[in-house]
């Protein structure tokens, strides 16, 4: 799959093990319990088995973004082939202190264009709730559109 990635504010790498602290922080934060879930990760070692999974999935490609000036990792792009979907959908996340500031777009946009260069996926998917108005908005600002809704029970 992709591997480093730099944009004009960040360096985009696959996730590994000694991002489990960023982690840790990014899976508590109010907008990822809200918009993606409670992942029951609140430890460091709780943190670097979550990723673990995440690598030993080949389907799975987590990307964190981190600012060049400081190396500090701010976000996630997530790139993965979901059992239930027939094409791998994209995803972001990014820690309250640095939204608002085009970062995750410029993330996105970097990961979504590698894909497409690539010519290995024909179709590109994005899942969100429907009141998450800033990532629809985002996914629409890289060229998504809605195709319709699917509700899960449960």
């Amino acid at each position: 799959m992709l591997t480093a990635m730099e944009t004009e504010r960040l360096v985009i790498e696959p996730i590994t093990l000694n991002d489990n602290l960023f982690i840790l922080e990014l899976l508590n934060t109010e907008g990822w319990i809200k918009f993606i879930g409670d992942r029951n990760v609140h430890s460091p070692e709780d943190a670097t088995q979550y990723i673990q999974r995440i690598l030993n999935n080949p389907k799975f490609n987590y990307f964190v973004f981190r600012l060049k000036e400081n190396n500090i990792p701010i976000g996630l792009v997530t790139f993965l082939q979901r059992d239930d979907l027939d094409y791998p959908d994209i995803g972001f996340a990014m820690l309250p202190a640095y939204s608002k500031k085009g970062f995750s777009y410029e993330a996105s946009k970097k990961v979504m264009d590698e894909i497409i260069n690539s010519g290995k996926h024909e179709k590109v998917l994005a899942i969100t709730l429907k009141d998450n108005y800033q990532s629809i908005r985002l996914l629409e600002k890289l060229g998504l559109s809605r195709e319709g809704e699917k509700i899960k029970d449960g």
